[in-house]
């Protein structure tokens, strides 16, 4: 028997939830031989797809298995994550990104240079490196950069951990250094918006196993997170490294 693969089961569920017109290629044959799906005639010649009970059979074991696999942790970021997704923005969970962090007080006002352009350049702000690990990180799906709207996503599911954040100043302005908005999603009942710094957003999660609605208490204040308004070149790479988070299974804009 083939081994079956992720592009199977994602077949299998799309054959499932569609009028099953095959597509005709080597996925579907070895759905064939392996038994998942049937063809169907109809009266005119044609021919559709149909899921076998073997077929539903092991979507629902594939999806228990999903289900257990996940953490309240996880379970959430992927909401949150599919949630951006479906606002037609390209999001990305789990990123390195590397944040310069700025330290001490603002420079002082320097006089304009007569001549920039044979004028050395003025010397990077001071302040430290850090890497960042955002849980969610997103832009808008565009081709123009000014409109890219970078924004963070951190996930909390219980007080503790939150509370090790607040705690954690390094580690929120590396957040506010990479993204032009930043939330705490915070699971129902752990904090109350006030208890969050007035820079981020606060949303909550509802739901036991977080499939309530995602409700904003506090927007999050707009700001220019780069000093020149572009994201940084290093910030790109970790991106075009990165896979995208695809949209949710059952999404009817997700691709082949």
């Amino acid at each position: 028997m083939t081994l079956l693969t992720r592009l199977h089961h994602r077949r299998l569920r799309e054959i499932y939830r569609s009028a099953g017109w095959p597509c005709c290629d080597a996925i579907e044959i070895e759905l064939l031989a392996a038994g998942l799906v049937e063809r169907v005639p109809a009266p005119d010649g044609r021919e559709s797809l149909r899921v076998t009970a073997a077929g539903i059979e092991l979507l629902a074991q594939a999806l228990q298995r999903h289900r257990a696999a996940l953490g309240r942790h996880e379970r959430l970021v992927e909401r949150v994550a599919h949630e951006q997704v479906r606002l037609g923005r390209l999001a990305w969970r789990g990123l390195g990104l590397r944040a310069r962090i700025v330290v001490g007080a603002a420079p002082a006002l320097e006089p304009l240079p007569l001549l920039p352009d044979l004028e050395a350049p003025a010397p990077a702000p001071a302040g430290r490196w850090c890497v960042a690990r955002p849980d969610v990180y997103s832009v808008r799906h565009t081709s123009v950069e000014a409109y890219l709207q970078p924004v963070v996503h951190e996930i909390k599911v219980s007080r503790a951990d939150l509370l090790s954040d607040m705690r954690n100043e390094v580690k929120r302005a590396a957040y506010l250094a990479l993204a032009g908005e930043c939330y705490y999603v915070l699971a129902a009942g752990i904090a109350e918006p006030e208890e969050i710094p007035a820079e981020f957003g606060v949303i909550v999660a509802h739901g036991e196993h977080f499939d309530g609605p995602l409700e904003l208490l506090r927007p999050a204040p707009r700001r220019a997170p780069f000093p020149d308004g572009r994201l940084p070149f290093g910030v790109w790479m970790a991106l075009a490294r990165a896979v995208p988070v695809e949209p949710p299974p059952e999404d009817p804009q997700a691709r082949w």
